[in-house]
């Protein structure tokens, strides 16, 4: 069985890239994360080397640019995953930014290509006028775990908890997911968001339906909150969701939006109702919360649903998602 959950606020930092400061307080932060999960000191290096390019690359060339790193439990022992997005100019030959050399600043133009060689995984995904985004991951030792599943938080601006939580499990050939935006903002939020996501992965293996009913039933004396659940089995997805969880099928350059009906989990459910919809070979399926605008366009993201289920994470919250509001997005590549 595998199995995915948000990350505690001691396993996520996001900061803000604006200023040659901000270079030092990332290395600060990996070398803490590193030395807390017991990273051998040569591959603790090797992460500092990372991140210092990544941010150095956000402070030369960017616009609004963020870094998040995260401790990432895919595998054992847990690894650490590096995230970049930014509103930047993007770039125009993703090809040949990774070579060593190549520079659009005037700069040694070596960043891409060292992270690279440095990460046990690395993508990259960029529109020019739009902004780029970076997933690179680090375990301890060199691992390549097949990553079928993957989301990200984060806070609305001022806080450092996120009412909004995800989770997903595979048991089989079965994955079953789900994401909560927890009610308001703060603890009292995330304490919704995580009950729900408790109550469905405790036993995930009734229909969307009745996993909803459930997890209604035990937010009754919480804040309560959106939540949306999806279960996909081969080429066929279920899907229930009560309140404003945005739940989408990306294939080949189109999106399939799937239906949740009013409510919000915990106070108010009238009616709860499952639908059945196809995946195509390939496709992602991505549900997120209201932090991000469900008016995102896949004519301006081409050739998002074939990548990295991390990275498509990141895009859509680079190219969708709000710092007024805490924001989640949950992706499943099944």
């Amino acid at each position: 069985m595998v199995s995915l959950r948000t990350p505690l606020p001691a396993d996520l930092r996001w900061l803000r890239v604006e200023d040659a400061s901000a270079v030092a307080a990332c290395r600060n932060v990996a070398a803490t994360m590193a030395s807390r999960l017991r990273f051998p000191s040569a591959r603790a290096d090797q992460l500092a080397v990372a991140v210092t390019e990544a941010a150095s690359n956000l402070h030369k060339h960017a616009e609004q640019g963020s870094l998040l790193l995260c401790v990432s439990r895919d595998a054992e022992p847990p690894g650490i995953a590096l995230v970049t997005i930014d509103a930047g100019p993007g770039l125009p030959d993703v090809g040949a930014a990774w070579r060593d050399g190549h520079s659009t600043a005037g700069t040694l133009g070596i960043g891409l290509g060292a992270i690279g060689r440095l990460a046990d995984s690395c993508d990259v995904y960029s529109v020019p006028g739009r902004g780029t985004a970076l997933v690179a991951r680090f375990w301890p030792v060199p691992s390549q775990p097949a990553i079928r599943f993957a989301g990200l938080i984060r806070p609305i601006t001022g806080e450092i908890e996120c009412g909004d939580a995800f989770g997903a499990v595979q048991t089989g050939e079965t994955v079953t997911a789900l994401l909560c935006d927890g009610l308001g903002h703060g603890p009292l939020a995330a304490a919704a968001a995580s009950e729900a996501v408790a109550t469905v992965l405790e036993a995930p293996e009734a229909e969307p339906a009745a996993l909803l009913e459930r997890a209604h039933r035990r937010l009754g004396g919480t804040r309560g909150g959106a939540v949306g659940i999806v279960q996909v089995a081969g080429r066929a997805a279920r899907f229930a969701g009560l309140g404003n969880i945005t739940a989408s099928i990306l294939s080949a350059g189109r999106r399939k939006g799937m239906l949740s009906v009013p409510g919000i989990a915990g106070h108010q459910a009238r009616t709860i109702r499952q639908f059945e919809y196809e995946v195509p070979t390939g496709a992602a399926i991505v549900l997120h919360s209201d932090g991000l605008s469900s008016r995102w366009d896949t004519a301006t993201v081409p050739g998002l649903d074939a990548r990295d289920p991390l990275l498509i994470s990141a895009v859509l919250l680079a190219v969708a998602g709000t710092h007024r509001d805490d924001a989640s997005v949950l992706v499943l590549k099944p």
